[in-house]
């Protein structure tokens, strides 16, 4: 792997870990095994690289997410499947939790392919809604874009739960939680 690939990398595992504030640059390049220069050598600064490594930490995200949302199945197994996929629910998302990074909220550059990624996300699993609506399988009252708002929500605050808890079984309850209110009805 390239020096910078290795910084892009080791800057995306240290985001997750701890954070932008808690990201030094000298632990970027103890975990990248680089020498003290080649940070800026490769990139402008910190922020330079940490938008690197989050723009490919949300492209890994939609990448993942598509992978299962444009997977087989009805609609309501497509969701379902999203929402069951295999996570480390008690690392928490890497995109969504840079959203309680102060210091990535209050810089639009950093912020932007964090929002990108959560309203693609929304969007996607919104046409998925209203793909199961035309097939009968939702209800035709259902707001997609306000059932895609309840999908995010309920994945991002299980990890919430999860994390605060200790356990993965908060995330697991909020998601047979909303299954059960999303399942087609049988009638």
């Amino acid at each position: 792997m390239s020096t910078p690939e290795r910084l892009i990398e080791s800057t995306r595992e240290l985001l997750w870990e701890r954070g932008y504030v808690g990201t030094s640059p000298k632990a970027i390049l103890e975990r990248a095994d680089a020498g003290q220069g080649s940070m800026y050598h490769h990139f402008r600064g910190k922020p330079d690289l940490a938008l690197a490594a989050i723009r490919r930490t949300a492209e890994e995200m939609r990448a993942v997410a598509a992978g299962v949302l444009d997977g087989p199945g009805t609609p309501y197994e497509r969701i379902e499947a999203y929402l069951r996929r295999e996570r480390d629910v008690l690392r928490g998302c890497p995109v969504g939790r840079l959203t309680m990074d102060p210091d990535v909220i209050a810089s639009a550059e950093l912020r932007a392919p964090v929002e990108e990624t959560l309203d693609w996300l929304r969007g996607r699993i919104a046409g998925i809604v209203e793909e199961g609506k035309a097939q009968g399988q939702f209800a035709p009252g259902l707001d997609g874009g306000e059932i895609a708002a309840a999908v995010v929500a309920t994945v991002q605050g299980g990890y919430v739960l999860a994390r605060a808890s200790g356990s993965p079984a908060a995330f697991d309850a909020g998601v047979r939680g909303l299954l059960s209110l999303l399942a087609p009805r049988t009638s």
